[in-house]
């Protein structure tokens, strides 16, 4: 019998049994091309030997020590790696053991950050629609995507939503796409002022909004506005980078791109590359000495932060994609996989937008391109796509509820920073009979 609480409990899955650069393989010797590197996770594949051996040389050392009363080796040098890659003037590092953990850890860490400053009255947060920040229920809260929220609301704290920066769904046909990012950039602004600016404690944003959405990256100029705003108002800048970070996008921190720095940054997925189930928060020197020079002591913890194994991967990883140059190759195989998708794509009837940077990409499904408008939601369109690609021997991560958490469905791709030319066109192949078998017929 089986015991495991899967999380679909009608489906019937293969059993994975090993991984292979690029691909997964089942107990049937059937091999799946990651496209999507589950969900974001597997950026160096899924056999790397460098990362396999740190793994096996910490584990054999030192498995875990508490961090109520030791620090260990590996978590000092990631920490002290990624602070020195790190934007702005963040200085600490917080290791939690995934996505959900970094968010949820970051908002309390904003609500602290003004207790030990002495503004009490600090207590609103502030987020998008059509994002995602975990499963946790603060980070639920903070999290602005409908379907998953629902059967949970009476749970959530109050968050209050702003309008995201999704330019092919909401731009104004007569508006350019600086002075679009601009207005809704300001709904910050707007939304500060009806809490009353001493009220808020920080704004929470995806550099590019991954699950939700599907590779919506923000307009020039639009997170400079935002990190105006947040300065203004002495409001904390929470980027979510769990998906999107760690060279998903091109470089090692998302908002790089944006040319903004955050107070706090959260990352996961890609820093331990799936190898180990690791995650962390890193924060300003400022908001770390808030803390240090207060009560000394942030008011949070978890069982695993820190954990010498975990951290050992993680360090391997990130030093794998910097020894390698695999944040350059990012970028360069996104272009060539952006160009593959424009190129089989770019005319079909039916996909309506194909987004992203690096390898992370989306395409929006749409029945009228002019119209832009969704397919109606009880087609289970991204359901039958994901299940046609998965039986065509390619994973990849459709959605559904795209525009509003209801109608709208897109295909999410996020390759191992390995793929090679040929992969990039198996892949393509690989959707392209999926999509064939799952829309209507052109």
């Amino acid at each position: 019998m089986n015991h495991v609480f899967p999380r679909h409990t009608k489906a019937k899955l293969p059993t994975a049994v090993a991984g292979d650069g690029c691909y997964l393989i089942d107990a049937d010797g059937k091999r799946y091309l990651d496209g999507s590197g589950g969900a974001a996770v597997s950026c160096l594949g899924h056999s790397d030997a460098a990362v396999i051996k740190a793994v096996q040389d910490q584990v054999a050392k030192l498995a875990f020590a508490h961090t109520g009363f030791l620090t260990s080796e590996p978590a000092e040098a990631l920490a002290d790696l990624l602070i020195s890659k790190a934007p702005g003037t963040l200085d600490r590092v917080y290791f939690v053991s995934g996505g959900s953990e970094a968010t949820e850890a970051a908002i309390k860490l904003a609500r602290q950050y003004h207790l030990e400053r002495g503004a009490p009255e600090r207590r609103h947060l502030i987020a998008r629609r059509q994002s995602y920040h975990g499963n946790t229920l603060g980070a639920l809260a903070a999290g602005g995507n409908a379907w998953r929220r629902q059967q949970f609301d009476p749970l959530l704290i109050g968050v209050s939503h702003i309008a995201p920066c999704y330019e092919y769904a909401d731009r104004d046909g007569g508006e350019s796409s600086y002075d679009y990012g601009q207005r809704v950039a300001n709904e910050l602004e707007t939304e500060i002022l009806r809490l009353g600016p001493e009220t808020v404690m920080a704004f929470m944003a995806e550099p590019v909004v991954g699950a939700t959405s599907g590779a919506v990256p923000a307009v020039q100029g639009y997170f400079k506005r935002i990190r105006e705003i947040c300065d203004q108002y002495g409001v904390l800048l929470i980027l979510d980078e769990v998906m999107c970070g760690m060279g998903r996008t091109g470089h090692l921190f998302a908002c790089e791109a944006d040319g903004v720095a955050p107070d706090i940054l959260c990352i996961a997925k890609g820093l331990g590359a799936g190898y180990q189930p690791i995650g962390a928060m890193l924060c300003s020197a400022d908001i770390y000495a808030a803390v240090a020079d207060g009560s000394g002591f942030f008011q949070h913890g978890h069982t695993y932060i820190g954990h010498p194994v975990a951290t050992a991967a993680g360090l391997a990883v990130v030093q794998q994609m910097l020894d390698r140059d695999l944040i350059r190759r990012c970028q360069t195989m996104g272009e060539m996989l952006q160009f593959a998708l424009v190129e089989r794509f770019g005319d079909h009837p039916f996909v309506g937008d194909i987004r992203g940077r690096g390898l992370f990409r989306g395409l929006e499904l749409v029945t009228d391109r002019e119209k832009k408008t969704p397919f109606d939601p009880s087609l289970g369109l991204a359901a039958k796509v994901k299940k046609a690609a998965f039986e065509a021997g390619l994973i990849c991560y459709p959605m559904s509820g795209t525009r509003d958490g209801r109608l709208g469905d897109h295909i999410l791709l996020a390759p191992p920073f390995i793929l090679s030319e040929d992969q990039i066109t198996e892949l393509v192949d690989k959707l392209d009979h999926a999509l064939e078998a799952s829309l209507p017929a052109k």
